[in-house]
């Protein structure tokens, strides 16, 4: 049997070993809760929770106490959107987000909805860029939060940051992004970009499931959304989970020390893979081929029947989107956002490349590609 070749890194990314190491201690030797304040124990498990948070802010540019652990991503978002909104609830009741965002952050603003929050979508042009005019249209005395992606999960495409981030401090505006497929993968820096709330995921960046966190500007006040105890200045109790916490210190650790000459080799083997794709008659790129992330590519093949394509493929691990929505059989609501069409988008493979991808690979999936494509079409 063929040993399967895994481009789904957007869906989740293995363990790397170095992380694991570091990890393994902390699951029985350095076993200690780091909310023990009496023992060498706790002791322990705070010391290695307070470096794994320098280890987070020197990769994102904040300050060690600005770093909030969480048990992911999803709940970094529901935890910023809904915090924001219960602690700015009496100055205004207004939120802006994008079409495109991930379901992590969609679902909690129309939650937010149900309950008389107001909110704008904000529609993305055909390379998924949004509207910067009407972003700032939709501004009001009232909005208290602009949710925009960082990076999509579908199409890689990254918004214009820095731009977003002026407008929305001359209109005293919070800005929050969900920033879970970019971190670890390109150079950030919150400071410069002047975000205030920022979500992140450790299997994202080859660290373990079930570790986040959630970057709080020092300025910056939300409601908690977990009461009990009152860990993580009060913004999220529980008692921490400290190997997961480390093994999401040394990925980040290992990201930015290893991020430039990744970045290279990921795109040289995307515009391998994108360049004899494409060659394929009736085949399209989705989504802005400059402005996003080097490791990911989403690619539409027309005239053919992408679950058929998909199983074809079984020895590749792809997807078509989101896996997060893969339950549900609808086409990406992020290329319908860009205007592709429903039979399109069910014909759209979406790559992520990775940290232990090889060119070999990439020469595999190629062959696999055009064969199954030009069958299928026949």
């Amino acid at each position: 049997m063929q040993q399967m070749i895994y481009l789904d890194h957007n869906a989740t990314t293995p363990v790397d070993p170095r992380v694991l190491e570091e990890m393994l201690p902390y699951f029985n030797e350095k076993f200690g809760n780091a909310a023990s304040r009496n023992h060498a124990f706790g002791w322990e498990a705070d010391e290695a929770v307070q470096h794994a948070r320098e280890q987070i802010s020197s990769l994102i540019g904040s300050k060690p106490q600005e770093i909030i652990f969480t048990s992911g991503a999803t709940e970094s978002n529901n935890l910023a959107i809904k915090g924001v909104a219960k602690e700015l609830a009496t100055i205004g009741n207004h939120i802006i987000t994008c079409e495109t965002e991930h379901k992590a952050v969609l679902d909690p603003i129309k939650q937010l909805e149900t309950s008389g929050f107001k909110v704008t979508y904000l529609p993305v042009d055909e390379n998924g860029i949004i509207d910067f005019i009407e972003l700032k249209a939709a501004i009001t005395d009232q909005t208290i939060l602009v949710s925009i992606m960082y990076a999509n999960n579908e199409t890689g495409v990254i918004q214009p940051m820095k731009k977003i981030a002026e407008l929305l401090k001359e209109r005293n505006v919070l800005f929050m992004t969900d920033a879970t497929q970019a971190v670890g993968k390109i150079s950030i820096d919150v400071n410069d970009l002047q975000i205030d709330l920022m979500s992140f995921s450790g299997h994202k960046m080859y660290g373990p499931k079930g570790a986040g966190g959630l970057y709080v500007k020092s300025n910056v006040k939300i409601g908690a959304q977990i009461e009990g105890g009152g860990h993580e200045r009060g913004m999220r109790s529980g008692t921490l989970n400290v190997p997961g916490i480390v093994g999401l210190g040394k990925a980040c650790e290992l990201s930015g020390m290893e991020m430039q000459e990744e970045t290279a080799r990921l795109w040289s083997l995307r515009e391998k893979l994108e360049q004899a794709t494409l060659k394929i008659p009736r085949t399209r790129l989705n989504g802005h081929t400059d402005h996003r992330l080097p490791h990911v590519s989403n690619m539409s093949f027309e005239d053919v029947d992408g679950e058929k394509l998909l199983l074809s493929l079984n020895e590749i691990a792809i997807s078509q989107g989101s896996a997060c929505t893969s339950a549900t059989f609808e086409p990406s609501h992020v290329l319908k956002a860009m205007g592709v069409s429903d039979d399109l988008a069910f014909a759209t493979l979406r790559f992520g490349l990775g940290r232990f991808t090889t060119e070999e690979e990439i020469d595999v999936v190629i062959e696999k590609i055009e064969k199954a494509v030009t069958q299928l079409r026949k």
